[in-house]
């Protein structure tokens, strides 16, 4: 029986994605497989794009358009990857090919590049129609292959592939695919003795230097070509002519191109001392470990009380019983110091994936992993799909973190992801922080997950001492500057005694707000209902959330008055007053404006733990997972605003950033002081939060999203809508409300399900795009992703989402 390719072809939207069956040719038999990418035709107008091979079976092939070249000799996704694929597809509502497209390397993504050409003295010119006869004699008449093929590509956009096709079908002309990777592999150039010289070396006249070169690769086998030069004190010319003569020749051999990790000296596992509760946490997952059964633990430590060695041990665990390991970080600024930590101790056997590194560095590490070069992955969400194939462990670091959440499609979370890979290898998964998800700890106390718990730092060194102030008092005293008299003498007490300190502003810029004195209007952005910031150091005002950049204005754009005055402060205009008040302290600022090169991490955060800065400050990227021996003082600038960012989340992140940040203080010999300043002391959030008591605050924060009906009590799905009209935006959205419904009462779910809106997002647009939101609690069981699944079908057929962009994320953000 014929070979039916069942293809997720790429370009398509969800509301018409799904498999696409096409004949394998036999000449593809042998080399297709499950995995594999393939070039096809697509649509009516025979459109080439690239797919991917989802499945094969065997049936009647009648009718199907057959597979147009197979792009890779070896299947690129592996098994337990594809299946992943259609879990992303079913959960997270992509498409099939944007599911497999975010497990690869964006460097190994492919294009397609078609080439033509004439086939000479083609007679039969009878049996083509007489549009295609016409296109053959353009074609015919034009002077070389580049216009021939730029007229060919030409007529493709205008007039399909139909023609074209005609001419290839009738012999008339042939074409070639070529396809290009996005990045290319390493290569070096290399050269080495051919057989006929080692069979024959009397046979060549070679000069005494092409004699040396001979010889040395004879002793050597190959060696790089400026490396043979070099050795035998010859030109690069004298290499080439010994290949000219037919003695020697020239060939790539690829090189993998390497993460610099600046590793600390060695370490070895077995240097590591626990404590008793360290010890307890590493023994139960160990136990599990050696039973090879998949399960889920939650270890809750403090800060402080180190989480990391109990990974480092279990990594090392799991090595030795020649399985391999992942350790997931939320932050690119994390990455370098886990990284030497565990350079180390592991060596070479360490890999690491995260979107800091180069689009080569990538690929290459993702190689290194697929051919077992490397059988522990350290990386950044995206690591999560690293192509290891026999995983025994799995450690989400800070796993409450919002960016392990992906916000594009797929628009998965890290966790469920995780968890499917423990399952399919069974492993352990392993969740780890000072502050868990509150859906995290509702699943442990209910016993889905084991808990782990670690309530003493290491070494039985006390938690920071955290102060409170009222900065209401402290401007009913006059002290308008944005310190306190508490943090003030703080930071001059740490500069005195060569201490360092920790600062946190979680706001960009100079001035967060320029408002006008007349209409009180704040100058928004012009493509985001969002406030500009004027950012000191380019003397711009900026957006960040579309990226547009202005200079300053002197006029309002309301109502064009010349009154307006700057508000509020960012980590730039933290710095410029530090400064003034402590001017012999050197401070580093950390933030999204200082970190745009590769290493810039790494090498201010070295900087800081060496001792050339006194005061670092930054926003939430120096909040967790940080180790710096000399700080003692950690001071807080504020985040009551985070508190009402819209969000049923936004308590547990205010908790979790207070908390951590806190907790980067006193991790050496002397204990921390922490300074908390806030224009509302008297908020159970502050308080809480200041005795790092995460089971009273879980405790309140379960008892308000009970009675409010939010997860983890529910599951909650949000249908997102944009447009570039308000009203549209806003029709589409009461469109598909009213289909839900209709389906909601043809279905008669289960299980409860309550749907609110449509209501205008937080920040109603955004680069351009108005946006409404549908917020909808359910049950995430298959009966209710069958329902979204119509819904977002059915949707893009409405007329009033014509030009409306609408996609649903299950367990997503409503605070944006």
């Amino acid at each position: 029986m014929p070979l039916i390719a069942e293809v997720a072809v790429s370009g398509t939207a969800y509301s018409f994605d799904m498999l696409f069956s096409y004949a394998v040719p036999e000449n593809f038999s042998d080399t297709i497989a499950c995995g594999c990418r393939v070039l096809v035709t697509f649509g009516k107008g025979n459109n080439r794009r690239i797919g991917v091979v989802m499945k094969l079976t065997e049936g009647e092939s009648k009718g199907l358009k057959s597979l147009v070249a197979v792009v890779d000799e070896t299947p690129v996704i592996s098994a337990e990857l594809l299946k992943l694929a259609f879990y992303l597809r079913e959960n997270t509502f992509c498409t099939y090919f944007d599911a497999v497209k975010t497990m690869l390397p964006p460097a190994m993504s492919v294009s397609a590049k078609e080439t033509f050409r004439l086939v000479k003295n083609f007679t039969d010119i009878s049996s083509l129609s007489p549009q295609a006869a016409a296109l053959l004699e353009d074609l015919s008449v034009v002077s070389g292959s580049r216009e021939l093929n730029e007229l060919a590509e030409k007529y493709i956009i205008s007039h399909g592939r139909r023609d074209i096709d005609e001419l290839c079908d009738a012999g008339a002309l042939e074409t070639d695919n070529v396809f290009r990777q996005a990045v290319g592999d390493a290569a070096v150039r290399m050269v080495r003795l051919t057989e006929k010289y080692m069979a024959e070396p009397e046979c060549f006249n070679l000069t005494p230097k092409q004699k040396k070169v001979a010889d040395f690769l004879g002793e050597f086998g190959a060696a790089a070509v400026k490396e043979a030069a070099y050795m035998c004190g010859v030109t690069d010319a004298v290499v080439k002519r010994l290949c000219a003569n037919g003695a020697a020749e020239e060939y790539e051999a690829e090189v993998l191109r390497k993460v610099e990790d600046f590793a600390d000296e060695q370490r070895s596992p077995e240097d590591i001392v626990l404590s008793e509760q360290q010890q307890n946490a590493r023994d139960a997952v160990f136990a599990q470990l050696s039973e090879r059964k998949p399960a889920v633990f939650l270890l809750h430590g403090v800060t402080g009380s180190g989480k990391t060695s109990v990974f480092e041990k279990l990594i090392d665990d799991t090595v030795k019983m020649r399985r391999q390991a992942m350790l997931l970080i939320p932050e690119i600024g994390l990455t370098p110091q886990i990284l030497k930590r565990f350079r180390s101790m592991f060596g070479e056997r360490v890999a690491v994936i995260h979107s800091g590194l180069s689009l080569g560095q990538r690929l290459d590490e993702y190689k290194r992993i697929k051919r077992g070069g490397a059988d522990i992955v350290i990386g950044t969400r995206s690591a999560v799909f690293a192509p290891l194939d026999n995983i025994g462990l799995i450690i989400i670091d800070e796993e409450g973190e919002r960016s392990y959440k992906s916000d594009s499609s797929p628009r998965y979370i890290t966790h469920d992801i995780a968890k499917q890979r423990c399952a399919y290898h069974n492993a352990s998964l392993l969740l780890a922080s000072a502050t868990p998800s509150i859906e995290s700890y509702y699943l442990a106390e209910r016993g889905a997950y084991r808990l782990l718990e670690m309530n003493e730092r290491y070494g039985n060194s006390p938690l920071p001492e955290v102060s409170i102030i009222d900065m209401n008092l402290e401007r009913g005293d006059g002290n308008r500057t944005e310190f306190s008299r508490k943090l003030a003498e703080e930071i001059s007490l740490n500069l005195k005694n060569g201490e360092q300190s920790i600062l946190l502003l979680n706001r960009r810029g100079y001035h967060t707000i320029i408002s006008c004195c007349d209409c009180y209007q704040p100058v928004y952005c012009p493509n985001c209902s969002v406030p500009l910031t004027y950012h000191k150091k380019n003397n711009k005002l900026m957006c960040h959330y579309c990226g547009y950049v202005s200079d300053p204005i002197e006029e309002c754009p309301s109502c064009g008055s010349k009154h307006l005055k700057n508000m509020g402060f960012g980590t730039q205009k933290l710095e410029e007053e530090l400064n003034m008040f402590f001017p012999k302290a050197r401070i580093l600022r950390m933030d999204a404006d200082t970190t745009f090169s590769r290493y810039s991490y790494e090498k201010n955060f070295t900087d800081f733990r060496e001792g050339k800065y006194d005061i670092m400050i930054g926003t939430q990227m120096i909040g967790k997972g940080l180790d710096f021996p000399n700080v003692t003082l950690v001071g807080v600038l504020s985040v009551d605003k985070a508190l009402y960012a819209g969000d049923f989340r936004s308590y547990e992140r205010t908790f979790s950033l207070i908390t951590q940040v806190v907790g980067r203080g006193g991790r050496g010999q002397r204990r921390g002081r922490a300074v908390l300043q806030t224009f509302i002391p008297e908020h159970y959030i502050m308080n809480l939060a200041a005795a790092q008591d995460y089971k009273g605050f879980y405790n309140e924060e379960i008892a308000i999203r009970r009675a409010m009906i939010f997860p983890p009590l529910c599951d909650m799905c949000i249908f997102c809508f944009s447009g570039n009209e308000d009203i549209s935006a806003r029709l589409g959205a009461d469109a598909v409300l009213k289909l839900m419904n209709l389906r909601l009462r043809e279905l008669q779910p289960k299980t409860p399900v309550r749907v609110l809106g449509p209501v205008r997002c937080s920040y109603g647009r955004i680069n351009g795009k108005y946006r409404y939101r549908i917020i909808m609690k359910c049950k995430n069981n298959a009966e209710m992703r069958g329902f979204i699944s119509i819904v977002l079908t059915e949707a893009a057929k409405l007329k009033e989402m014509k030009n409306i962009a609408l996609y649903a994320d299950m367990n997503g953000d409503v605070g944006v």
